[in-house]
């Protein structure tokens, strides 16, 4: 049985009951700015074991009633086609995923405001692209001096000429597919069109982490500055809230650095003195560090969590996708952690096994029991698809030496590869390995409980000893395993696919 630090029975009353406060204190009306993802969470759940990758739109769900979404997107990022780099969609297209996510759990989109619209050619048509489909959209327009010359900002001249977004419902969840696309100033320009209007509102801010109830120097907390190396995020004592209470507590730089400015347009909006907040923290509704049921699991898990994002930023930067300063970062992270690529068991024996088959790619998977099981490259299977095959064989009780797939099933693929489709290698990727295990499945009852156990390989951690093609890295993320890779290509080709 899987052990869980996390008590996501408490977090979701707690976390409910919490904004449902928040909404009250604001006489029922809250812009509540959700950072970070609400769907897909992996981050969450591998530091927080117990939080599942979904835990915050589940309680989003126990709002439903009383909630709206309204998704912001930066005009910028429509034109350049900004990729979010976990699922590799551009932002425009995260949009449409993410209403038809809510959508599928009953919860209301409201609209998309497009914000930073400066009239570019690639904003309007996705503008005009969303109004084909039915979804409202409002325009948020560059303030000049943004965010530092209040006085504009806050007026007519500012957040007066945006358009005033209607909403029906008590609390108005703001998300984006991504960092910088405007929600913190969609929710302000609401407040101030709200109270030109008479209506009383406010803002709150959902971010997970950092948590703010635990050390600053805690693995938690330190996992996630790890997670965000490359955007300058470093977390801090909250100075604002150590004054006003005299309690420590931690928040991340950016927040605490825009503070001023904050209570600055919150006293030009409800009047001078009437700032709801005396910190970055006092703004803030997360709940998650209550509900972590055993620290020293958590704490485990965590440092983990740093290991993984090195070795991944290692391979990053291998692939040209991560900077020197990011790494060193990390390497310094890894350091106030007191931990290292040694940490992790399945870093050893992957590159043992590569080492006894006279350094060929190879790949190891740590099973939840703690068995490691290996897999090495052959002329059939790549190694990642050995390290599967034989971690599904060990789950299910099957002798090693029991062939799943027959060479009479893997060859034709081979050809079809090689001579019909071109391709240089005739070693078959994870998902090619599946489909062909589930067509042998289908007349062999050994092949079929293997093929029933790839469930239980979720949360497993697994390392190659080679960068693997990005359709292998996608599987594991679909299984559900910790990938790590060493950063090298298996072999000299400059281009990689």
């Amino acid at each position: 049985m899987i052990r869980t630090g996390f008590d996501i029975d408490k977090y979701m009353s707690l976390q409910s009951e919490m904004i449902g406060n928040r909404i009250s204190e604001f006489g029922g009306k809250l812009y509540l700015e959700f950072g970070g993802k609400l769907f897909d969470d992996y981050h969450a759940s591998r530091v927080l074991p117990g939080f599942s990758p979904d835990s915050k739109i589940k309680m989003l769900c126990r709002l439903q009633k009383d909630c709206e979404i309204v998704i912001a997107i930066n005009s910028d990022d429509i034109g350049s086609k900004k990729l979010r780099g976990d699922i590799g969609i551009s932002y425009p297209t995260e949009v449409l995923r993410l209403i038809d996510a809510f959508r599928g759990l009953g919860l209301y989109v409201g609209c998309v405001v497009i914000t930073q619209f400066k009239g570019q050619d690639a904003a309007v048509s996705f503008k005009h692209q969303l109004e084909e489909f039915g979804i409202s959209v409002y325009l948020h327009y560059p303030i000049e001096g943004y965010p530092y010359n209040v006085a504009k900002i806050v007026s007519e001249e500012g957040y007066g000429k945006n358009d005033y977004i209607e909403t029906t419902r008590p609390l108005v969840v703001v998300t984006a597919p991504g960092p910088g696309s405007g929600k913190m100033a969609t929710c302000l320009s609401q407040l101030y069109h709200e109270n030109k209007r008479g209506i009383r509102a406010g803002y709150a801010k959902f971010e997970t982490f950092p948590i703010w109830n635990l050390p600053l120097k805690h693995p938690v907390n330190l996992a996630y500055e790890a997670a965000t190396a490359d955007l300058d995020d470093v977390n801090m004592i909250d100075p604002y809230h150590l004054e006003a209470y005299g309690k420590t507590t931690v928040n991340y730089n950016r927040d605490v650095e825009i503070f001023p400015v904050l209570s600055a347009m919150f006293e030009r909006i409800y009047g001078a003195g009437n700032s709801p907040y005396k910190s970055p923290t006092d703004m803030g509704v997360n709940m998650a560090g209550y509900c972590i049921a055993d620290d020293e699991l958590v704490r485990r898990a965590a440092l983990d969590e740093i290991v993984r994002r090195y070795l991944n930023v290692l391979a990053g930067r291998r692939k040209g996708r991560a900077s020197d300063e990011t790494v060193a970062k990390l390497e310094l992270l890894m350091k106030q952690a007191g931990v290292n690529t040694d940490s992790r068991p399945v870093v050893e024996a992957a590159v043992r096994k590569s080492a006894e088959t006279g350094n060929q790619p190879a790949c190891a998977i740590e099973l939840e029991d703690g068995r490691i099981i290996t897999g090495k490259t052959s002329h059939l299977l790549g190694a990642a698809s050995a390290a599967i095959i034989n971690a599904i064989k060990a789950l299910a009780g099957i002798d090693d030496s029991r062939h799943l797939i027959g060479p009479e099933i893997i060859e034709p693929v081979q050809q079809l590869k090689t001579e019909t489709l071109g391709e240089r290698s005739s070693l078959l990727h994870l998902d090619e390995m599946l489909i062909a295990l589930s067509i042998c499945a289908v007349s062999d009852p050994v092949a079929k409980s293997a093929l029933n156990a790839l469930g239980q390989l979720k949360l497993c951690e697994a390392h190659s000893t080679v960068i693997l093609s990005q359709v292998d890295e996608e599987l594991f993320h679909k299984l559900g395993m910790n990938l790590t890779c060493e950063p090298v290509y298996g072999g000299n080709k400059l281009f990689h696919k």
